[in-house]
């Protein structure tokens, strides 16, 4: 064998050995169930704020006004549309960067 030859048989085996590594290495631990767990945990908080802002506000102005309850009923419920807003934005969010990690994915292959 030829000295040339033998670098280029090198190079290739080196290459198939790559190759081999990549598939054979063991991922990197993003630990998608503590991400997922971390996504749940922030719609609860979204919701929960949303409730919580709204009851406060109607207290607020009830308190202020001397009125029955019916700013903390309406403020109430407005929170509660808007965590649910809220939440269903952060779904979406979930599901546009979970199909671009499929695409991703995909793409690689």
């Amino acid at each position: 064998m030829t000295d040339p030859d033998q670098k280029q048989q090198l190079k290739q085996l080196e290459a198939r050995i790559e190759a081999v590594r990549k598939t054979q290495a063991p991922k990197p631990r993003a630990d998608e169930h503590y991400s997922q767990a971390n996504m749940a945990w922030r719609m609860v908080i979204e919701m929960v704020s949303g409730l919580g802002i709204g009851f406060g506000i109607g207290y607020g102005l009830d308190r202020l006004l001397g009125t029955i309850p019916i700013f903390l009923v309406i403020f109430t419920l407005l929170g509660l549309a808007a965590g649910i807003k809220t939440m269903i934005r952060t779904s979406k969010e979930i599901q546009e960067q979970t199909l671009a990690d499929e695409a991703e994915k995909n793409e690689r292959v």
